[in-house]
């Protein structure tokens, strides 16, 4: 069973270095579905580029020129993929 390497680098957002840009790959079904749409209303869309500009107390990305920061709790169920290119 072959898995594709851009699979494999799929990532909880809580555990990104800050610096890095990452990829958005998926909102975690543990998200509520409140929560969920107040990501979407932000711009949170799958594939859409981040930016991860800290990790304490809280994370914080920034999208698409928005700054949003996010509990520990949230951002371990938002799923990143690291650009490959510049991995």
């Amino acid at each position: 069973m072959s898995m594709s390497p851009k699979h494999e680098a799929r990532l909880p957002l809580a555990f990104i270095q800050p610096g890095s840009e990452v990829r958005l790959a998926a909102l975690g079904d543990e998200i509520d579905p409140l929560q969920r749409e107040q990501l979407t209303a932000y711009g949170l869309a799958e594939n859409r580029p981040l930016r991860v500009l800290q990790q304490r107390p809280m994370t914080v990305i920034l999208a698409d020129e928005v700054e949003l920061a996010l509990e520990h709790a949230v951002a371990r169920h938002i799923w990143v993929e690291k650009d490959v290119a510049n991995a």
